[in-house]
């Protein structure tokens, strides 16, 4: 391998959306930093399957308005 291209891996801390931490290995940040995760395994809806839909501007009814005569069977 080559001498000083690869970036420094150190220990960071992780903290989960529930308050749980860890420590692990990374190139992110310096030794030591914390790293607060905004969605992980615990809060995001393809781990946990509570998908909500966000309507935005009425942008959902909009959606079955345009295409409510659209099935299937036509």
């Amino acid at each position: 391998m080559k001498k000083k291209i690869h970036p420094d891996y150190h220990e960071i801390n992780i903290e989960m959306t529930d308050g749980t931490k860890y420590v692990t290995k990374s190139t992110w940040g310096k030794k030591g930093d914390t790293l607060k995760l905004d969605i992980d395994p615990a809060s995001h809806p393809a781990w946990t399957g509570q998908h909500r839909i966000m309507d935005s501007g009425g942008q959902v009814a909009r959606f079955n308005k345009r295409f409510s005569g659209l099935s299937k069977d036509n």
